[in-house]
């Protein structure tokens, strides 16, 4: 007797691999590392930690936050940028220990 096929989300299928086509970067990879437990931080502090160009961490936070990943809140003159879904830093871990 042959089993009924898995009904798959083909939708929920497509945005959990853009999700992981968006941190699959080392650059958005250490971003997100920043940001883990609950830290906010500007574009100035991210980019100088990193020791990028402004506008390469500028375009790395856009995709971040484009595909919902990070989002933002404006506090004056800056906006901070912080995990959307904490649990992302779980799934980037869990990739990084397997290289232990």
């Amino acid at each position: 007797m042959q089993s009924a096929p898995v009904q798959l989300d083909r939708k929920l299928l497509e945005k959990t691999a853009s999700s992981l086509k968006a941190i699959a970067h080392p650059i958005r990879l250490a971003i997100i590392d920043l940001l883990k437990d609950g830290r906010r931080m500007n574009v100035t502090q991210i980019y100088m930690t990193l020791g990028l160009e402004q506008a390469v961490a500028s375009q790395h936070l856009s995709i971040l936050k484009d595909k919902d990943i990070l989002a933002s809140k404006r506090q004056g003159k800056h906006s901070y940028y912080f995990l959307k879904h904490p649990r992302v830093i779980e799934v980037v871990n869990l990739i990084l220990s397997t290289y232990d």
